[in-house]
């Protein structure tokens, strides 16, 4: 069996500032190392890196999946189910809107989740999810 290894992920943002009091203060994301150019985050354990791109510009391309409009591209976290909950009550107490609620998908089904979406302040799509059971993160 393969350890899990960090991943690492580049994105563009508008504003650093903003970038910042999203993940940071937001998402509850620590920061890394940072210049004027780019953010560093441990996202989960994950390093996700904000580039400032002033001219860069969010997707706006949607999949059908349950009966919603998933944005793609997309990046997340899959979370406990207790993580995930607490996760959308500071995104609801912070103002940021959703773009598909928090509920819960495939419901019944194998892969049956709790899935959230909403944007950062550059437009960049996130999704956080949890499992009652784990075992169906890939669940067919």
């Amino acid at each position: 069996m393969t350890t899990l290894r960090p991943f690492h992920l580049a994105f563009p943002v508008h504003d650093l500032a903003a970038a910042r009091a999203f993940y940071r203060d937001v998402l509850g994301c620590a920061e890394g190392r940072s210049s004027d150019h780019w953010i560093d985050f441990d996202f989960a354990g994950h390093q996700i890196v904000a580039h400032l791109s002033p001219d860069a510009r969010a997707a706006e391309v949607t999949n059908p999946v349950d009966g919603h409009a998933v944005p793609v591209p997309h990046f997340g976290v899959v979370l406990t189910m207790d993580d995930w909950q607490a996760l959308a009550d500071r995104v609801a107490a912070a103002g940021i809107a959703f773009g598909i609620a928090p509920h819960i998908r495939f419901q019944g089904q194998p892969g049956e989740q709790a899935t959230m979406f909403f944007r950062d302040p550059s437009g960049n799509a996130l999704e956080f999810k949890a499992f009652a059971d784990d075992a169906m993160l890939f669940a067919s």
